[in-house]
């Protein structure tokens, strides 16, 4: 599974961080007490579809500012109330598509879904938002030292007292005792899934991070710079603020260490599906290789193909089928998880000689009911793949290769020509039906080829 080709990778940026041991900050901001910690119902309406409950919280005081958030939690029609709920982390306020989405998510996985908006708390700091925000914050702890200012802690406390809320709304609300969540989010706020994780709180019982393909940061950053020729543009937040590339202070190493989720990669065998997209202009195209091998326990991706950081598969013609694998593959790891059914176990390996290029993918059916086993079973396997002159392939168009599964045989396999000019992309998927519901997985990307010229 690419382990040793990306192992001298990975060990290098042990080194880097070698002097700045994993940093205990994240943690105590979180236990910090907070006297304006409080939450209230608003409202709650029902419909054919569902009922949807508003609730009011307030997470904190941070940097003087009170951050303040709806809560919005789903129960589709016909789902009882469960001890284990969804946590979709957004930004923004409530409207109609978060509601469908939020509805629908809970119909397909059959749990109560929560959706904590206003992470984080914006415009903030002279009207900045996003990531502008984030490197503000970031530029105030390297000018000052002190260890609040990261954004991402109080985005990771928001969530946090989310989960306090939501345990407390549904003991009172349904009579129910919430044990365990299951937190996703996209970009910033996938990135604050990944740091929610890293607490070990025992209340996570899964994660899903989405379009946030940057764990190992000081490799990913040089590996940005060799694959697309210089760092992403989607960056330019960041390097206008002096922290890319990396200021080579322990100051700023230490913050880097406080919020990459890499460095506490050892409280992350919890299981992980991570979701990402193959033309995403942020990353680097196979930036996972930089740390998918170093991730302890159980872990699947999905890669949405010609989709970009908002998870669009633009090759999909019809706009209610173009998040499909994303949703479906979510709400079916999250059911799973919450009832203790097992996912898909698929290995891979990767192969090239000097003119072809080979993908393995093999499966195993679990040793449990046999609703379980036919989910473990693929439907379909696809070679998805991609050309482009040199190892940048965010704008490139992936094409599938229908792959032919043999009964009985728990592999398949595919092989492709190298070309002889530019670069070629390959990646592995595997489609699975459950509960009549189609999911998607997927295996690591591999590049071959030799770039045309330098991408920038």
């Amino acid at each position: 599974m690419l382990g040793r080709c990306w192992g001298i990778v990975a060990a290098s940026a042990l080194i880097w961080w070698s002097a700045v041991p994993a940093s205990a900050d994240l943690a105590s901001y979180v236990r910090k007490p907070d006297p304006e910690f409080a939450w209230k119902a608003v409202n709650h309406t029902t419909s054919e579809t569902g009922t949807v409950y508003t609730l009011h919280l307030v997470s904190q005081k941070w940097q003087n500012i009170v951050w303040e958030h709806t809560l919005q939690v789903y129960l589709a029609k016909d789902v009882p109330p469960k001890p284990t709920v969804l946590i979709w982390v957004t930004g923004g306020k409530p409207n109609p598509v978060w509601i469908v989405l939020g509805l629908e998510l809970s119909r397909r996985a059959q749990l109560p879904v929560a959706f904590l908006h206003d992470i984080p708390n914006q415009p903030l700091l002279d009207g900045k938002r996003e990531d502008a925000l984030i490197a503000e914050t970031f530029v105030r702890y390297l000018q000052s030292g002190d260890e609040n200012w990261p954004l991402l802690f109080p985005m990771v406390k928001s969530v946090v007292r989310a989960m306090d809320t939501l345990q407390a709304f549904a003991r009172q609300e349904w009579k129910v005792e919430v044990r365990h969540f299951l937190v996703t989010g996209g970009s910033k706020r996938g990135w604050t899934t990944w740091l929610t994780a890293s607490l070990g709180d025992p209340r996570v019982q899964a994660i899903a991070p989405m379009v946030i393909d940057v764990l190992n940061m000081p490799e990913q950053l040089a590996w940005q710079v060799k694959s697309l020729g210089g760092y992403s543009e989607m960056l330019n937040d960041y390097i206008r603020a002096g922290l890319i590339p990396m200021p080579q202070t322990e100051r700023a190493k230490k913050l880097w260490s406080m919020v990459d989720p890499y460095v506490y990669r050892e409280k992350l065998k919890l299981p992980k599906l991570i979701i990402l997209g193959s033309n995403d202009p942020y990353w680097a195209t196979d930036a996972l290789n930089l740390y998918w091998d170093g991730l302890p326990g159980d872990k699947w991706v999905l890669y949405v193909p010609n989709a970009g950081h908002d998870l669009r598969e633009r090759q999909v013609a019809d706009p209610t089928a173009q998040f499909r694998r994303t949703v479906n593959t979510l709400s079916v790891f999250a059911r799973r998880q919450a009832s203790g059914q097992a996912m898909p176990r698929i290995t891979w390996n990767h192969s090239a000689d000097a003119e072809y290029a080979s993908l393995e993918i093999a499966w195993e059916a679990p040793p449990n009911h046999e609703q379980a086993l036919a989910a473990a079973i693929p439907v379909a396997a696809r070679l998805w793949v991609a050309d482009s002159p040199t190892r940048d392939f965010r704008r490139s168009t992936w094409k599938a290769e229908e792959l032919s599964l043999q009964p009985n045989l728990h592999r398949v396999t595919a092989r492709i020509a190298i070309p002889k000019t530019g670069c070629r992309a390959l990646f592995g998927e595997l489609e699975f039906r459950d509960h009549d519901q189609p999911f998607w997985l997927s295996t690591q990307m591999q590049i071959v080829g030799t770039p045309m010229h330098a991408n920038r």
